[in-house]
């Protein structure tokens, strides 16, 4: 029993470290030896409760979307994946706005980063964003790889298709359309989603 209560209270320090580490800088890699170091644990002891990478970054993602995002549309199973995985990915749509807001927002991203070279608190303020939008996209497909719904690997490809279709209808909703926005963008977001689960598309 002991030895079980040890077990426990070194993975919580592990993923306590860890996620004390993405909190103070949203690019943190998770090495074995610095979540290790951080948490005053081995390495052997790091790997015993996660012994890929991966599974510690999965973890611990979850554990902190789980407390500031406890409603994240990726954990309502009433749905079928794909509408969870569209819900989530409205969800990264919706503060942009539509029209004159989502003009607003892309103008200042233009003068920071494109109107000139970016200094390099920009530059490493828009990696730091862009890094966590990945790690999010990243913990809402893991959450469908163990539900059955994706296999267990590396989803880098899937995350990189969707974090193109964001942006790039992030930029539409900011230019003139002839037709319904949203609708549009659902079609879009159905079309994205149904590529990364390997669904017949049915919208």
């Amino acid at each position: 029993m002991a030895q079980d209560e040890d077990h426990i209270s070194s993975r919580e320090k592990v993923i306590a470290a860890a996620a004390a580490m993405l909190a103070e800088d949203a690019g943190a890699t998770l090495s074995v030896r610095a979540v290790a170091a951080r948490a005053g644990v081995s390495t052997g002891s790091l790997r015993f409760h996660f012994p890929t990478q991966r599974e510690l970054q999965d973890t611990v993602l979850a554990r902190i979307y789980g407390h500031f995002f406890p409603d994240d549309p990726i954990h309502d199973r009433s749905l079928p994946p794909r509408d969870r995985l569209v819900n989530c990915l409205r969800q990264v749509l919706a503060p942009a706005g539509v029209g004159q807001q989502a003009r607003e927002g892309w103008s200042q991203v233009y003068q920071t980063y494109l109107a000139a070279e970016p200094t390099e608190d920009a530059r490493a303020a828009y990696l730091a964003i862009t890094r966590e939008g990945r790690r999010r996209i990243e913990h809402w497909l893991a959450v469908l790889a163990d539900d059955g719904a994706l296999p267990r690997d590396d989803h880098a490809r899937h995350v990189r298709l969707l974090l193109t279709v964001l942006d790039g209808l992030s930029v539409a909703r900011a230019l003139p359309a002839e037709e319904s926005i949203l609708k549009s963008e659902t079609e879009t977001l159905y079309l994205a989603v149904d590529c990364v689960l390997g669904t017949a598309p049915t919208r």
